[in-house]
Formats: structure tokens, sequence, C-alpha cells
């Protein structure tokens, strides 16, 4: 088994609010100099044999599931302890930056029960 790692980051010209709260307490509490970023970090365990192919695989599904491409990037890396051949370890990092013209996930359809009535129920 295999551990890939997504990290998942906003974009440089996207704001981070979060990560401004954790700069600004940084200063607060006397270390100065500091900027930070708070993105998201995924582990994602591979069953069987880790090839290039299932990297791959991990890389789409991180674009359609783990991240928003309109404001996120995100890497996809071969966790250093993973056992794995040199062609897929070369494979890895990935730096995705999908340009905000791409086409986005295809979005899932829900459907709603009709509201009854005030009065029924």
């Amino acid at each position: 088994m295999a551990l890939v790692v997504v990290d998942v980051m906003p974009k440089p010209e996207i704001l981070d609010p979060q990560g401004k709260a954790v700069t600004s307490s940084l200063v607060r509490l006397g270390h100065k100099g500091y900027s930070v970023r708070q993105g998201k970090r995924f582990e994602v365990e591979v069953d069987g044999e880790l090839t290039k192919a299932r990297l791959d695989e991990v890389a789409d599904f991180a674009h359609s599931l783990l991240c928003n491409p309109v404001i996120e990037t995100f890497v996809v890396r071969v966790d250093a302890s993973a056992d794995v051949p040199p062609e897929v370890a070369d494979a890895s990092p990935e730096v995705v930056d999908v340009p905000s013209d791409a086409p986005e996930a295809p979005k899932k359809k829900t459907t709603r029960a009709p509201k009854k009535p005030a009065g029924e129920g």
C-alpha cells in the first residue's frame, strides 16, 4: 500500500482570511517576518501497486472532488516512505494550476420533495 498526498492551496490571487488570521496572531505573539497561507492536505492510501496510471487517477479526482479549481491549486505527490518504482516517484510532484476558464466538474442533480402547505403534516 502506498501513500499519496494531495496538498490543496488557495491561488495566490485569492484572499486567504484564515491565513491572515494566523499571520496576525503570530505578530501578536512576537513572531514577526512570517506570512501564512492555509490550505488542506489529503492522504490517499492506494491499495495494490502504485503505477503512473493510478497516480494520474488521483490527480483526476483531486481536480474534480478535493479542490475547487477556480480558486485553488493542488499538488499530488508520493509520500517519501512509499516503496514505488522510480518512474512513478519521478512523476510526482505534480502542480496543477487549472485555468479559470477550464470546465468545472459536472454538478450532481438533486431532487427535493415538494414542501407541504402550512398546517399539514
